[in-house]
């Protein structure tokens, strides 16, 4: 009996052992300095209304750049600079612009240029012309047809009506089901094949159309916005590269004034159009972009490295405050709460304000490449004008002298939703690790451990590495049906609450990573 009460009494010793340590004082100042001395709101109200949209490379990203440098200088962090990464492209910004109907009535259309393309030098007008182009061979059909002439270059779409609210937040059945794990398809060549080939069919497709309108002697391009309900969702257009063609100026019309140019035409009506883009190219050279990086300085095991980072490029039609001015509030919260309530982490918390994400994840991986580990790069030139998801397998990973310096890395980049939890991306071992920092926050929310993954976004870039890489698991809100990309994607539409939640969170999560005695765990990296 004695015997048996003292491997019981073992048992138990050894469980607790296991258990993940939280310093539950440390994470009461972080909530105290989170929740009740906040400047999250302060930095997303400077970054996005006196800052505005920062497109990469534009003169707005470069004072975000320069601002953001400043604050963190202020709040005492060190190691503060930006890190260039090569040959991204030319500078743009757009001032105004406009699309007014002048017959067969008169109205504003509302509208927004495309990034990278070419402003109209004050106004244009001429007719309207539709144009149905799906392949290269369909253009021949419009020579000799387009000079001083608008060119409407999509389709119409019929309109549908909203059936359940834009903003929502995930209800228990919701936070349930993420807890599930869809064991993923085998991998299908042929279907890699077909998005490959319809990926360079349309590139193809829209270099072609930038020159043809060119040689053709059209005025500008009209596009249809992919949201209805008069939001104008826009990404890029022309070419950030210097030496490509940029076609004519191409703007974004919002659908339900796209439409009714579309029925004119066809009641065989003369559709007349006035089109002022007031846009820009601020450089003619492929120019580097910059990711902006500080430190809080660790001791004890300074040099190995917990990041925490968000992109703070955005397109341009709003102010990037959801996508994701959010997350980089969020990220300098994060650290400012840290040196405010006196955190002395053994490792190095380093944040990193990302670049070029919108086209790829270009700054993050840059960075990782330079830092930690890459793939060869392909030696077959059209292999290399590849994203990096769409190329072959080069050869084995290489491994930079810091790759074995870095714990984890920490993203948010879904919107100003509050955090629901962390996916795991398959990384069993941190599961428990995870739940045992957020038992602390479950009281605001924040709740699950899921083992799925989740793409998209700049954690990716560590974990095709094999490095820890997460993204939290947020409240969506309205972001994936008013501000995504759009030009509602403005301060308004942010929840200043939700992200002093998630400051708090994502501020324990890299103090308990930095005070560990281990990193992290690893996984295995899957290579093709």
């Amino acid at each position: 009996m004695q015997w048996g009460a003292l491997v019981i009494g073992l048992g138990l010793a050894l469980s607790a052992q296991a258990e993940e340590a939280v310093d539950l004082a440390m994470v009461g100042k972080i909530r105290q300095e989170a929740f009740h001395r906040s400047q999250v709101g302060d930095t997303l109200e400077h970054l996005t209304e006196q800052i505005g949209p920062r497109l990469t490379n534009s003169p707005n990203m470069a004072k975000a750049n320069t601002w953001t440098k400043q604050k963190f200088t202020e709040w005492g962090l060190s190691n503060v600079h930006d890190e260039a990464f090569a040959d991204f492209g030319r500078g743009w910004e757009f001032a105004n612009a406009s699309v007014e109907l002048l017959s067969p009535r008169t109205a504003p259309l509302h509208a927004v240029p495309k990034a990278w393309t070419p402003g109209t030098n004050g106004p244009v007008e001429g007719e309207a012309i539709a144009l149905k182009i799906k392949t290269k061979g369909d253009l021949d059909q419009y020579k000799g047809k387009l000079r001083g002439k608008i060119v409407l270059l999509s389709q119409a779409r019929d309109y549908k009506p909203d059936t359940e609210a834009a903003s929502k937040r995930y209800d228990e059945a919701g936070l349930t089901e993420l807890l599930d794990f869809a064991i993923p398809a085998p991998k299908d060549p042929a279907a890699r094949d077909k998005r490959l080939k319809d990926y360079l069919e349309r590139t193809e497709l829209a270099k072609a159309t930038n020159q043809f309108l060119i040689d053709e002697g059209a005025l500008a391009a009209l596009s249809i916005s992919g949201w209805d309900d008069g939001i104008l969702r826009v990404g890029g257009g022309g070419s950030r590269k210097a030496g490509e063609s940029v076609g004519v100026p191409e703007l974004v019309v919002a659908a339900e004034h796209y439409n009714p140019l579309l029925r004119a035409l066809d009641r065989k009506e003369t559709v007349r159009l006035r089109v002022n883009s007031d846009a820009r190219f601020t450089s003619d050279a492929n120019d580097p972009g910059y990711n902006t990086i500080a430190e809080l300085k660790g001791s004890g095991k300074a040099d190995e490295v917990v990041m925490l980072g968000a992109h703070m490029d955005s397109w341009h039609a709003g102010t990037g405050a959801s996508d994701n001015g959010a997350g980089v509030a969020v990220m300098m919260e994060a650290m400012r709460i840290l040196k405010a309530v006196g955190a002395r982490p053994k490792r190095t918390i380093r944040v990193a304000l990302w670049s070029g994400e919108e086209q790829g994840l270009v700054g993050s991986m840059d960075y990782v490449a330079r830092h930690f580990a890459r793939y060869p790069e392909p030696t077959d030139p059209a292999q290399k004008e590849l994203p990096a998801y769409y190329r072959e397998p080069t050869g084995a990973l290489q491994k930079t002298k810091e790759w074995n310096t870095l714990s984890a890395y920490f993203n948010l980049d879904n919107g100003s939703g509050k955090i629901r939890g962390v996916y795991a991306q398959e990384n069993q071992a941190v599961m428990p690790i995870f739940e045992a920092w957020l038992k602390p926050f479950n009281d605001v929310g924040a709740t699950i451990v899921t083992s799925r993954n989740t793409g998209s976004t700049d954690h990716i870039a560590f974990d095709r590495v094999g490095l820890p890489g997460f993204q939290f698991v947020q409240d969506r809100l309205d972001y994936g049906t008013q501000v995504h990309h759009s030009d509602l994607d403005t301060y308004d539409h942010a929840s200043i609450a939700d992200l002093q939640q998630a400051a708090a969170i994502v501020a324990t999560f890299v103090y308990q990573a930095a005070m560990r005695d281990d990193k992290l765990p690893r996984k295995d990296v899957l290579e093709d």
